[in-house]
């Protein structure tokens, strides 16, 4: 397995994503960022340490919950 490999997101992370980003007309707030497409949250999250992605998907992840139009 190559480091890239490593860095990259899982399938069940990229999937969720694009769940939560699809057909967003509000945007999802993580580390005081707005992303409104699984494009800009993807990039940002591949920017990050892992320990940093964890914390922003997570974050992404309850935004979506809790935010209007939740999953």
């Amino acid at each position: 397995m190559t480091e890239d490999a490593d860095s990259a997101l899982g399938r069940a992370e990229r999937r969720l994503l694009r769940r939560i980003y699809n057909g967003r007309t509000v945007p999802i707030i993580a580390d005081d960022r707005s992303f409104l497409t699984y494009k800009e949250a993807s990039r940002y999250l591949l920017s990050l340490t892992p320990e940093a992605r964890e914390k922003a998907y997570a974050a992404m992840k309850s935004g979506a919950v809790d935010g209007p139009g939740s999953l």
